[in-house]
């Protein structure tokens, strides 16, 4: 088998994990082409893959400030409303909430701030005094632990040159957005965030079937292997807000699924169910089930058309057994004329933040995770695979019901 040198490239799956809040955070991202010759890593990393080979792994416990900047306090800006510039002259005006990540372009007549810099800072106040925006790394006084995964070593063809990678700065750009700033609740639900382009009934947008995967087959794969990991074998399931697939891996026996969803033919279709329900969750949040009916729940690539998600939330607690498992999976694509507004104004990373405050203001769940996985290659005969480098990225959150 064939082992890492300066002559060869490998497929390494980095991943970060950190702790905020009592929270756990888990991010990935796949590197497919690791030159170790060009690209850069940690040292220590660096140092201690070499001979290694596909299966083994190397970690590095990053003590605050090493892995990311130090904090630097010339990164933190105040400023006023007024020097803040919209993204076009048709644009409504930005207005920084609390714990909110924007552009640092936005910024007009800010020292060292130029236009189009896309850098993010995050608004740390705003109030009658002005605005205090943080540019600071979200992680940069976090301890991180940085791990590598070689999953594949192969020969080295031939040296084209270009640029290099570094893969600790590709694998934490985004990471750290989705905690909250000193425990605080982020500011998410001002501006009319649950408001849609289209706020017609659902159930006429809902009434043709779309028998088609919303994400492609390496996001699924992802997505399976995540809830063949989380939801215990023989447990009772509800797939909320389901479709024609569950996502559910084949292997894994349960006692039963059973679906919630909006279209009738593509419950009927999802022959991995052993019931199903047609119900609007936003015209009536009360799902037709018995309190502690089901061992765990899942929601797959859906969160971001709930118009009533604490509600939804506190159901969901309300029909799980004590102990049982919430996931909720997302990545960036979904239909736009119902999403949410506040979806399509958040950062990637931003949206598990909010996924993670509905968790957090109904005070019912305990163990919270995040997770990320980004930087898989698109599938070969995926439609999009001239089009599209990567696979869809996959996001998730999830929690545990408290104990009666």
């Amino acid at each position: 088998m064939k082992r890492i040198t300066e002559d060869v490239l490998a497929s390494i799956e980095f991943s970060v994990s950190y702790q905020h809040n009592g929270i756990q955070h888990t991010d990935s991202y796949y590197g497919n082409r690791v030159n170790l010759w060009r690209d850069m890593l940690p040292p220590q990393i660096q140092e201690d893959l070499h001979g290694k080979q596909a299966g083994d792994q190397v970690v590095l416990e990053a003590k605050p400030g090493t892995l990311v900047a130090p904090r630097d306090e010339r990164s933190v800006y105040k400023f006023h409303q007024r020097q803040i510039t919209p993204f076009s002259p048709q644009a409504e005006p930005i207005r920084p909430r609390f714990g909110r990540f924007y552009p640092l372009g936005i910024l007009n007549r800010v020292a060292n701030v130029y236009p189009n810099n896309m850098n993010p800072f995050r608004c740390v106040s705003a109030n009658g005094h002005g605005i205090k925006a943080d540019a600071n790394h979200p992680l940069t006084e976090k301890a991180i632990k940085f791990k590598a995964t070689i999953r594949d070593v192969r020969e080295k063809f031939e040296e084209h040159g270009g640029t290099s990678i570094d893969w600790a700065e590709t694998t934490l750009s985004g990471p750290g957005m989705q905690t909250r700033v000193d425990g605080s609740p982020t500011h998410f639900f001002v501006d009319h965030p649950f408001r849609r382009p289209d706020e017609s009934p659902d159930n006429q947008f809902y009434v043709q079937p779309r028998l088609v995967h919303h994400i492609d087959d390496t996001a699924i794969d992802i997505i399976s292997r995540l809830y063949g990991r989380l939801v215990q074998p023989e447990s009772t399931v509800l797939d909320l807000m389901s479709s024609w697939v569950s996502h559910l891996p084949e292997d894994l026996l349960l006692k039963s699924v059973t679906g919630l969803g909006m279209n009738q033919a593509e419950l009927q279709a999802n022959k991995r169910l052993s019931d199903f329900c047609v119900h609007d969750l936003n015209g009536n949040p009360r799902m037709p089930f018995d309190d502690n009916a089901f061992d765990a729940a899942i929601c797959t690539v859906s969160v971001e058309y709930l118009v009533h998600p604490f509600d939804v939330f506190e159901e969901i607690n309300r029909v799980l057994k004590p102990g049982g498992a919430f996931i909720v999976t997302f990545s960036n694509r979904w239909f736009p004329p119902k999403a949410i507004n506040i979806w399509s104004e958040l950062h990637e990373f931003e949206r598990m933040g909010l996924v993670l405050e509905f968790f957090l203001k109904s005070g019912h769940y305990k163990n919270l995770h995040t997770y990320s996985m980004r930087g898989l290659p698109r599938p070969k005969d995926d439609k999009y695979a001239s089009q599209i480098l990567f696979a869809d990225p996959v996001y998730a959150v999830w929690g545990y019901t408290q104990a009666s």
